[in-house]
């Protein structure tokens, strides 16, 4: 059986708690939900818009010559203490332990992992240059949540490193 109906929910009227004309926009197309506070639901129109960002973005990148490449979300403490970032990032870092009570950090960037990554890896400068790029979600534990998909909770970042 093949499903015909295509799920765009549309609203008449601006949603109470959206300030931010993007994303009463957005909201009221039927491209996004929100499920918490900082945290969306991308439905299939609003994917199909953010899947044809990203296509361009990987293109314009391959065009120049950069790979692609992409890092886990779930990051070591430790590479944030060797960094020194994990304290003064602050509140903002989402830190959680798993069974075995070994500290975990969801990545709201990733500075911390390409450098573990490059510096284990790269061994001369016969191996450069070299530019990587991802397409990835991050997160951050905003302390108030505010202004859509600007200042949300989880959200798609590309990033690009050059060495």
């Amino acid at each position: 059986m093949r499903y015909s109906k295509i799920f765009i929910p549309t609203l008449k009227e601006d949603p109470a708690n959206s300030h931010i004309l993007s994303h009463r926009f957005m909201l009221r197309s039927g491209m996004i939900r929100q499920l918490a506070s900082g945290v969306y639901t991308y439905l299939p129109f609003g994917l199909r818009v953010l899947k044809n960002i990203s296509k361009i973005i990987k293109y314009e990148f391959d065009k120049i010559g950069a790979q692609e490449f992409q890092m886990p979300i779930l990051q070591p403490i430790e590479l944030w203490n060797k960094s020194d970032r994990l304290y003064r990032y602050g509140l903002e870092l989402f830190r959680l332990k798993d069974r075995k009570n070994k500290e975990f950090c969801l990545g709201p960037t990733h500075e911390e992992v390409i450098t573990n990554l490059i510096s284990n890896n790269i061994h001369s400068y016969k191996e450069l240059p070299l530019l990587l790029y991802q397409v990835q979600t991050k997160f951050r534990d905003e302390i108030r949540p505010k202004f859509g998909l600007m200042r949300g909770r989880e959200f798609l970042m590309k990033d690009a490193y050059s060495f």
